[in-house]
Parts: structure tokens; C-alpha cells; sequence
């Protein structure tokens, strides 16, 4: 049996393949390559072509075997064996026959082995017969493990059986070389960095498989890593610690399989850390079901921007701007009786971070009454001494407490006597200005109430009356008459 062959690799640019990389969707330098060869003096013809002769791991490559002639005789083909390294898997149902009658799958008559496939031809409904007007392709496809040597040269070939005779090429080629793959690296663009607040950057790697790490560099200093899911993406929560402009990139290292590459540099603006916002709710009283109550929220620093969300335990009721005194109100219409916890939730605005508050609300059954609740004017308040709250609840009777606050500290809680009155003993700590709010709980069928007096604190050691003086006028100038 005399034969002659001729091998040739056709260059990526002459044939776009669609073969798949672990992750994405191109392959870069994808190589076919071609042998071809003949016997029986050129009568019988083979051309076995390879669609990628240097893949990557993870990739797939089409191969596939044309059988001719070159006489008038004809030659039926019994069965088929492509001949591989086992280190490429073969793709389940992609082995197929194809000549003038159209393309037809070999499976189930396939028989399938570590290092070739088989197809028999003697049960199919179509009878593989060669000529030469109808030539016959034989075609399969294989996964690239990641066990395959790198750089090695891995056999392949065909053998087959037919009524002229039987034939063996198992190592006639063309051969696979598996190089590592090209990668491509992409950094998600970043908005919003502030100082001192988390930042997610996401980078997405093709060509490297999961689990290979992603690096993430500030400037040329590396910042942090994370590994790279099913998807090719990797994360890492950056929290810059200066404000301005930050180059970022994102860097895949070289692997066994795969090479590096790094993402284009990514210019961002870091703004400074926000100034902190509080927010509070004036004291809420008298809420009763089915009647409307003014809910009133501050935000300080005061300024127009930004919003404030206020929810009814877990429901939201409304979302108010803020204008410029920071001042929001809402008419609030409670819907049951019972406890309630009121929020009120500042978003806030540039160079102004959020914050939120609470307040526990007892509404009142529909149909209660008001209460009115008073504090008896406070004179005399000095630092260290103890001074007497008292506060009187309208209408009077006992029942309920009466809760004392300086500012938002508690101060005590008293019970309301009968004649509707409640008192403490407050013994100021430090000089300057109070606020102190006596915040009535109600009672059966009285709503509760809440009233609020500025009080100045003197210094320990003065007569904050008398302006720090030792004596009147009168008597100053007792000695002159009236």
C-alpha cells in the first residue's frame, strides 16, 4: 500500500473558529492545522484537519477526517476510529457523519474510550458509501483537559474499515499543542468613593478558570485580592483613607494554564468624608387613633437636601424634603391604639452623612381625651445644687408617670398624683443652657402629653438671681430714704 502526505497550518486570521475559553467567549491565535494523503496510487484520499492546533485548557476543537476518491470505483466505510490523547475528552453528541445526503449524528452507535471514538456504520439507516462525487466527513469534537502537557505534542489519527481494506493512521496527525491561554482583564467602572466608606470594585477575568486569584492595586500598591467565581468576576471592598484622584487596575497573575493581563487604568475621584448629621423627633403627645398627629423631625446641621423617611413600626409612611431651617413635619394619622415605634431617617446630602432616630408613641383609643401637660416655671437652677421639677397634667387625677429629660438624657420617672402633679430632684452636673421636657405616659382614656422649658444653669458659687451681687439696691441705699 503506497501513500504520500503533505501537512499544513493555516494562520488564525484565515479562519474565525467559535472554540470557548473557561471563561468568555474568544480565543486568541487560534491555529488550524491540515494534513492530507493519499493510497492506492491516489485513488483513495484523506484530509484531516484540526480547527485549533494549539488550544488552551478548557477549550474545545473540532476534528474531523474527509474521506475521497479519485476513480470510478466506490468504497463503503464499516467504521470510523479518531485517535486522541486521553487528556482531551470527548463532547457528547457531537460526533456526526456528513456527506451529499446532508449531516447525520453517530451516537448511539458510537463507542467511546479514554483515547478514541468509534463509529459503526453497519446498523445505521444510512450506509456510508464513498465515490467520486460524494465524499464523506467524519467529525468530532474534544474538550482540552487540564492534565494535558503543556508544550508537548499530542498525537492523533484516524483508522477505519472499509470494503477495499482496512486502514490504520492512528498516528498520522495532526498534532495538538496545548499553550496556555490568553486572558483579558476588565475593572467595572468605580463611582461614588468616600473616605472611610466601602467601595466595591468587581473585575472580570476571560481565559482563567474559578478559583484563580484577581489582584487590585492603587496606583502600584496593592490594595487587596479576591478569587474569581464560575463567572469570571472577583470582588474586594475597598475603604480609601485620602481623599483626590486614585489610578486603579486590576491585575490577573500568570498561572500554569493561563497568562497574565491587567486591566486599563481607572481614574477615580475620592470625595473627603462626610461632616455626621444627627436627626431627633420633638416629643410626640396626645396621639390618639384616627386623628391626625404632627410628627416633626430635625436634622442638624440644618440645610436644604436630602430626605426624611418616617415609618410606622416596620411600614413607611412618607418621604418629606428637607428644607433649609432642617426642619421636616408630617401629619401622621395612627391607624390602632396601642405602642408604636415612630423612625425618622435622614438620607443625607453632599458632605453630610445620614442618620436616623426612634420613638416609642403610645396612641390613645379613639374617643379618649386629651391631656395638657405643664412644668412649673424653673428659677434659681445653679450647677451642683438640687433644684425641684415639677410638672402638672391637665385633666388632673392619678394614674400614669410623668418622665423628666435633660436634653436626651433621663433624668427620672414619677408617679402622677392625684391633684395631677408629678415632681424630682434635679442636681445639675455643669453651668450653661437646658432643655428639659416632662413627657406625661396617659392613662385610661387620657392621652399622653409632653411639654418642653429652656433653663439656664449658673455657675456653682453664684446667685444666679441676684446676678452674683451681695446685697439690693434698697439697701445700698437705705441710709437716703424713698
Amino acid at each position: 500500500m503506497a501513500h504520500r502526505a503533505t501537512t499544513r497550518t493555516v494562520a488564525a486570521t484565515a479562519l474565525a473558529l467559535g472554540a470557548l475559553t473557561i471563561f468568555g467567549t474568544g480565543v486568541a491565535n487560534a491555529a488550524p492545522a491540515t494534513i492530507s494523503w493519499d493510497i492506492w496510487n491516489g485513488t483513495t484520499l484523506f484530509t484531516r484537519t484540526v480547527s485549533n492546533a494549539t488550544p488552551a485548557v478548557g477549550e474545545t476543537i473540532t476534528v474531523s477526517t474527509k474521506f475521497a476518491r479519485n476513480d470510478s470505483y466506490t468504497e463503503k466505510i464499516s467504521w470510523i476510529k479518531d485517535h486522541h490523547d486521553s487528556c482531551l475528552t470527548y463532547v457528547p453528541g457531537s460526533a456526526k457523519l456528513t456527506n451529499n445526503l446532508g449531516t447525520h449524528p453517530v451516537e448511539p452507535y458510537l463507542e467511546i474510550t479514554p483515547d478514541f471514538v468509534a463509529g459503526d456504520f453497519n446498523p445505521t439507516s444510512y450506509q456510508v458509501t464513498i465515490s467520486q462525487n460524494d465524499p464523506a466527513t467524519f467529525s468530532a469534537q474534544y474538550t482540552v483537559g487540564a492534565d494535558c502537557d503543556l508544550g508537548t505534542a499530542l498525537g492523533s489519527g484516524m483508522s477505519y474499515s472499509g470494503s477495499r481494506t482496512p486502514s490504520d493512521f492512528s498516528t498520522k496527525g495532526p498534532a495538538v499543542t496545548v499553550t496556555k491561554a490568553n486572558t483579558t482583564t476588565t475593572l467595572n467602572p468605580i463611582t461614588g468613593a468616600k473616605v472611610g466608606t466601602a467601595t466595591t470594585l468587581t473585575a472580570t477575568v476571560t481565559g482563567a478558570a474559578t478559583g484563580n486569584t484577581v489582584e487590585f492595586y492603587d496606583g502600584t500598591t496593592k490594595i487587596g485580592q479576591n478569587t474569581l467565581g464560575a463567572n469570571g468576576t472577583g470582588t474586594y471592598q475597598w475603604t480609601p483613607t485620602t481623599a483626590g484622584q486614585h489610578t486603579l487596575t486590576a491585575k490577573f497573575p500568570s498561572t500554569d494554564t493561563a497568562n497574565a493581563s491587567q486591566s486599563a487604568p481607572q481614574t477615580t475621584t475620592v470625595t473627603a468624608a462626610g461632616v455626621a448629621s444627627t436627626i431627633t423627633l420633638a416629643p410626640v403627645t396626645g396621639a390618639k387613633e384616627g386623628t391626625a398627629t404632627t410628627l416633626t423631625a430635625t436634622v442638624n446641621p440644618a440645610a436644604a437636601g436630602g430626605t426624611v423617611t418616617f415609618k410606622d413600626d416596620e411600614f413607611d409612611m412618607d418621604t418629606v424634603q428637607v428644607g433649609a431651617d432642617g426642619t421636616i413635619t408630617y401629619e401622621w394619622t395612627p391607624g390602632w391604639d396601642g405602642q408604636h415605634t415612630i423612625t425618622a431617617t435622614f438620607s443625607g446630602r453632599n458632605g453630610v452623612t445620614g442618620s436616623t432616630t426612634t420613638q416609642q408613641v403610645t396612641v390613645a383609643p379613639a374617643g379618649s381625651t386629651a391631656s395638657t401637660t405643664t412644668l412649673t416655671p424653673i428659677t434659681g437652677a445653679t450647677a451642683n445644687k438640687a433644684t425641684t421639677l415639677k410638672a402638672k397634667v391637665t385633666p388632673a387625677a392619678a394614674g400614669g408617670t410623668i418622665e423628666f429629660k435633660d436634653g436626651d438624657t433621663v433624668l427620672g420617672t414619677a408617679q402622677v398624683g392625684a391633684n395631677g402633679e408629678a415632681t424630682h430632684q434635679w442636681t445639675p452636673t455643669t453651668e450653661g443652657q437646658r432643655t428639659i421636657t416632662a413627657t406625661f405616659s396617659g392613662r385610661n382614656g387620657i392621652t399622653g402629653s409632653a411639654t418642653t422649658q429652656q433653663v439656664t444653669v449658673a455657675k456653682a458659687g453664684t446667685n444666679p438671681e441676684g446676678n452674683g451681687s451681695t446685697g439690693s439696691l434698697g439697701s445700698l441705699l437705705g441710709g437716703f430714704g424713698s
